[in-house]
């Protein structure tokens, strides 16, 4: 694991990181929560703010799918957050926006108005360690309880990596 690096608990010095799927209701809040528990357990939550966002609305406002938030909690995991539409302010007030799939990440290029916004936007199957068959975070919507846990499974093994990514990578003025 990479050295820690010390970072001040304030909002011009936090990194700011948005998981982002199809409907904010499966992968992208999973990630945010098994993210924020990743950053807790290594001590650095204050070095952090984590979200979630969707390229679909249909689903704004809703709580995660219940299938996922079963699964998370059986994990540890409490996933409340609300569903909510990926927008333009979200380049400026994050320093990643981590995409679950290609379409996710096609997609928030598209929305990208400069080379800066788009050098944001990651993939998380670029993080993920002992998934060799996978090039993406598949969505586990029409699937059965196997898809949430292989989620959950791919997303514990790869936020620990992406943190030390962006502790390495992201500079904070």
């Amino acid at each position: 694991m990479a050295e820690k690096k010390s970072i001040k608990p304030n909002d011009n010095q936090r990194i700011g990181v948005l998981f982002v799927c199809l409907g904010n209701i499966c992968r992208s809040p999973a990630a945010e929560g098994v993210f924020a528990s990743t950053v807790e357990k290594e001590g650095l939550a204050d070095a952090f703010y984590v979200d979630s966002a969707g390229t679909y609305g249909g689903h704004s406002g809703d709580l995660p799918d219940y299938r996922m938030r079963q699964h998370a909690s059986a994990r540890g995991y409490d996933l409340t957050h609300r569903a909510r539409l990926i927008n333009s302010d979200d380049f400026k007030r994050f320093d990643a926006i981590v995409t679950m799939d290609e379409s996710n990440y096609r997609n928030i290029c598209r929305m990208a108005r400069t080379g800066e916004e788009e050098r944001k936007i990651l993939r998380m199957a670029d993080f993920l360690v002992g998934f060799d068959n996978y090039d993406e975070v598949p969505d586990p919507y029409y699937e059965g309880p196997e898809g949430f846990e292989l989620v959950l499974d791919m997303l514990e093994a790869s936020c620990e990596r992406l943190m030390d990514y962006l502790l390495d990578n992201i500079t904070k003025q």
